[in-house]
């Protein structure tokens, strides 16, 4: 326990790295994990340290030698899309670094492991991009709302006229056909114009908004589309805009719902996460909010393009849910992001709690 101790004391420091860090011992007992290495290997420091890294994930065979060579021969490594299997299946693609440590400086550590994945800097440079030109999109779809309110107002009102003046009633089924789709415009663009009213700030609780959202989609689908519940409790609550929140939320799982046609299964789950980098700033405590379908996936065709306003994959789509979603998520100083294959479609909110 003494160098247990002597561990956490000498290398806190490693806690705000935004890169894995783990400290392994002559057996190759995990000492010591940070933050970001507990984020990335979907572990808590407190149920991994003395247990063997074989335990927490399965190395690659040339990963496995690096660890040998710098135990035997205090080899140091550096490696590049070396593959890793977490505990719970996932294979994550990491640029690997081993460096041999003094146990006599180090506290009886033998090796630092530090694990980068290697798609962060591609993703930061990609969300980096695409929040510009969403930003672009908005700006012009609002501006085309703007401009479109106006005209129809009046061809809304001259239908009216003239089906007050229209002597053949038959003919008012022509001036109700203007006047409908004139107010199916008009709630298009109040719908592209709402997301910019101001937030109403709050304290709330994750789970009564996703335990909302929930209950909205039973009802709507009631008896055939299962909703799981896989909810880390022990998060703190938040402050934020109750209502943007359960819409963000609630925009994704029924678009999830709607692709598999009411019948399946949804699972929303909720994690902590620590000491986690969110649009360019540092938070030391933030929660993870999933929402996993199994339904039929997200087409590529669309994939790239499925936040932008107007962009559907549903006929009859209006392509503003996804995009209403991550403009409240932004609100909030969070990231939403989606993986997607056929039987396994994941939406990842990450929203901040506390800033470093």
């Amino acid at each position: 326990m003494a160098a247990m101790n002597v561990t956490h004391a000498s290398f806190s420091g490693l806690d705000l790295l935004a890169s894995a860090v783990l400290l392994l011992d002559d057996g190759q007992l995990i000492r010591y994990i940070n933050p970001a290495g507990e984020n990335l290997l979907a572990v808590s420091g407190q149920s991994v340290v003395g247990k063997t890294l074989a335990v927490v994930c399965t190395c690659s065979t040339t990963l496995q030698a690096a660890l040998d060579n710098g135990l035997n021969n205090n080899w140091g490594y550096t490696g590049q899309n070396i593959q890793l299997k977490r505990s719970d299946g996932e294979t994550l693609h990491l640029n690997c670094t081993v460096t041999p440590l003094r146990p006599e400086i180090a506290g009886g550590m033998r090796l630092l492991l530090e694990l980068q994945p290697i798609e962060h800097h591609l993703a930061a440079t990609r969300e980096e991009r695409l929040i510009e030109q969403q930003q672009a999109s908005r700006e012009l779809i609002r501006n085309l709302a703007h401009e479109i309110k106006n005209p129809l107002g009046g061809i809304r009102g001259a239908a009216q006229l003239l089906e007050h003046e229209l002597a053949n009633p038959s003919l008012k089924e022509y001036t109700q056909v203007i006047i409908k789709e004139a107010d199916r415009l008009q709630d298009l663009m109040q719908r592209l114009l709402t997301p910019h009213r101001a937030m109403l700030p709050t304290t709330v609780n994750i789970h009564e908004i996703l335990e909302r959202v929930r209950s909205l989609l039973t009802a709507e689908f009631p008896g055939s589309l299962e909703i799981r519940r896989d909810y880390d409790t022990s998060l703190p609550e938040l402050i934020g805009d109750r209502e943007q929140l359960i819409q963000a939320v609630l925009n994704i799982a029924r678009n999830a719902a709607q692709a598999m046609n009411g019948e399946g299964e949804i699972i929303l789950r909720t994690r902590s996460l620590r000491q986690v980098t969110l649009a360019k700033k540092r938070y030391r405590l933030a929660m993870e909010i999933k929402v996993i379908d199994n339904g039929p996936g997200i087409s590529d065709d669309i994939h790239e393009r499925m936040f932008y306003p107007l962009v559907s994959g549903r006929d009859g789509g209006t392509g503003l849910g996804l995009t209403i979603a991550q403009n409240f998520i932004q609100h909030h100083h969070g990231t939403i992001d989606c993986s997607s294959r056929p039987g396994n479609t994941v939406f990842t909110l990450r929203l901040p709690v506390e800033q470093a």
